[in-house]
């Protein structure tokens, strides 16, 4: 069976001579040409259309069998052991690296590694870390990679405001991307003022319209930059308690997200954001019934109200929050039927097998799965991840 590079060799093929197009013309033959005559005609050959990031995205995924589709449907978090075997055996879309995964190593062993992961990919993997600044520096809390970790946004807010968040975020950037690191799952885009909530030191800690504003302009420069951005955490984490560790309920009205928690997450859509993260938090005017992460309400008022065409992904399907509601382990089946494109997770190798049977019986249809895939072909492709 062939892979996927050599499947992929005549859509690389169809892209050279399309360059070589718009260089042919027919020229004069010299023995024909007298002074006093007219310039010979040229006749020039018009280059085809490009490709668009869509219709490469769609021609790569038709060249996919089934498992591959699958595979790339899923963010992981970097096992400890056999990381590159499993990146090729999944199919993988992407893999989260966390602090024990810079922990004690040099500037070079951490190039080696994420070259390493992505030498085993068939398809350019999405190797991502959380680098908000502050409590959250999977990266820069390595002394042998940075000087000093980078401070929280909220500081660097108070102490110059968006232009020196811009500088901040632009920093950040080349920073992972020296790295291999090719997203940072920033910016955090929930609103809090308060002290006592438990996301207020992660926040900007400002009214919605400032935190949207600041969010934009890090997305901005991000994007500039070249690396990918994920908003978190969607719908807004508002005053709730930790979901690491339990049930969150969100008993907040839709009017307080509509005139403030959205607002950040419409403002860095707007600003050209490549992902958003969807919380665990139940909250209880979009749906009652499930978590955000899990809720189709959540989502279609992501797409539909806010407009967003990007990725979607979970927050850590491992978190005790979701326990009451995957006890039979069809965690990532129900995140993907909620509107997810891809599901952060521990527990792929059991995941992935109950995703490919959701999609054998239709639980998941071939249309939809196909969707999401290319959606993440084109993240994939506007980070130049994919030539």
């Amino acid at each position: 069976m062939l892979t996927v590079k050599q499947r992929m060799a005549p859509l690389l093929l169809a892209a050279l001579l399309w360059t070589l197009a718009g260089c042919v013309q027919a020229s004069p033959d010299p023995q024909l040409s007298v002074d006093n005559d007219p310039p010979p005609v040229t006749e020039t050959v018009e280059p085809a259309a490009e490709p668009t990031e869509e219709e490469r995205a769609a021609a790569l995924c038709a060249e996919m069998t089934v498992e591959e589709k699958v595979g790339q449907l899923f963010f992981v978090r970097c096992p400890e052991r056999n990381a590159a075997e499993d990146v090729r055996t999944y199919h993988l879309g992407g893999v989260i690296l966390f602090g024990r995964d810079f922990k004690d190593k040099t500037y070079g062993e951490v190039r080696a590694m994420t070259g390493s992961l992505q030498s085993a990919a068939e398809v350019p993997l999405l190797i991502a870390a959380d680098e908000e600044g502050g409590s959250v520096v999977r990266a820069s809390s390595n002394g042998h990679l940075r000087r000093e970790k980078f401070p929280a946004p909220q500081t660097v807010y108070a102490q110059g405001g968006v232009d020196a968040l811009r500088r901040d975020a632009a920093e950040k950037s080349f920073f992972l991307l020296g790295l291999g690191v090719k997203v940072n799952l920033a910016p955090v885009c929930d609103v809090s003022t308060e002290k006592t909530d438990y996301i207020h030191g992660r926040a900007i800690g400002a009214g919605a319209e400032e935190t949207g504003a600041a969010c934009a302009a890090m997305v901005e420069e991000m994007d500039k930059a070249g690396i990918g951005s994920t908003l978190k955490h969607f719908p807004g984490y508002g005053n709730n308690a930790d979901t690491h560790t339990g049930m969150a309920r969100d008993e907040r009205s839709m009017e307080t997200f509509t005139q403030s928690d959205l607002i950040p997450f419409r403002m860095a859509i707007e600003a050209g954001a490549d992902s958003v993260l969807v919380s665990h938090n139940v909250v209880v005017c979009m749906d009652e019934t499930y978590p955000a992460s899990l809720s189709g309400p959540v989502h279609a008022l992501l797409r539909e109200e806010l407009g967003f065409e990007g990725v979607v992904m979970t927050d850590d399907l491992a978190m005790d929050a979701l326990k009451a509601y995957t006890a039979d382990g069809s965690a990532a089946v129900l995140a993907l039927q909620a509107g997810n494109d891809m599901v952060v997770t521990t527990d792929y190798a059991a995941q992935i097998p109950q995703v490919l049977s959701a999609v054998a019986d239709g639980r998941i249809s071939g249309e939809e799965l196909d969707h999401k895939v290319q959606r993440v072909l084109r993240w994939k492709l506007h980070l130049g991840l994919i030539e």
